[in-house]
């Protein structure tokens, strides 16, 4: 398979993943209201949970393309949540490597990205 099927499946993937994380947020937005990010914190459990039931059955029915594959998790729950990856992410490296590398990678992205977020809001604030 071709590099570019791959990039069309992500794509493809990336859009519906997109929709469906509005959805969420839209839904509870109208269902629970906007004083907490209900939609956000629904789609990362779920996300992550459908993330762990997908590994366990491409892991059992390999060979699989790698346009569904990448269709699948970067493109479609990689847009609903890029928390499931993540969370795929963090598992992955304490069962390959060890719990120090796992926890570090887990702190360093939590922080870092709260840091970097942080950073651009105050750049913004500077030059826009």
């Amino acid at each position: 398979m071709n590099g570019g099927m791959i990039w069309l499946a992500v794509a493809g993937g990336g859009a519906i993943g997109a929709m469906a994380r509005h959805g969420v947020s839209r839904a509870a937005m109208n269902m629970l209201g906007p004083n907490f990010p209900w939609g956000t914190l629904g789609a990362n459990i779920s996300g992550s949970f459908a993330m762990g039931l997908l590994i366990v059955w491409l892991s059992r029915h390999e060979p699989q393309s790698a346009a569904l594959r990448a269709f699948l998790t970067v493109g479609l729950l990689g847009a609903f949540t890029t928390f499931s990856t993540f969370s795929l992410d963090v598992v992955t490296l304490y069962k390959d490597r060890t719990l120090m590398i796992a926890g570090a990678y887990l702190f360093c992205s939590v922080i870092l990205s709260i840091a970097g977020l942080l950073a651009g809001m105050g750049l913004g604030r500077q030059i826009l």
